[in-house]
């Protein structure tokens, strides 16, 4: 059970340090990029905050006495980016 809220551990780590570092990639100041507004930096900034926050959670419910939750909690920000990678870009 600790494995595999380790390993959730880590790739929430991975997909905050993308995420985080991804504005300055796409929403730069360059004349050909354009710059997103605050909603996608605010939904940026939540979504790092949740990537960092969800195991954390999963390694107090695992230590409260309820590891299965706390595996489905810490792998919820993977699940979640999956799922919004799938969605049809907006125009």
């Amino acid at each position: 059970m600790r494995v595999a809220l380790i390993a959730a551990a880590a790739v929430d780590v991975l997909i905050a340090a993308l995420v985080a570092a991804l504005p300055a990639v796409l929403f730069g100041s360059g004349p050909e990029i354009s710059s997103p507004g605050s909603t996608a930096n605010a939904t940026s900034a939540a979504f790092v905050a949740f990537c960092i926050l969800a195991p954390a959670v999963g390694f107090a419910m695992q230590n409260f006495g309820r590891p299965v939750g706390g595996i489905l909690i810490a792998w919820l920000p993977p699940v979640a980016a999956l799922l919004l990678m799938t969605l049809p870009s907006l125009p």
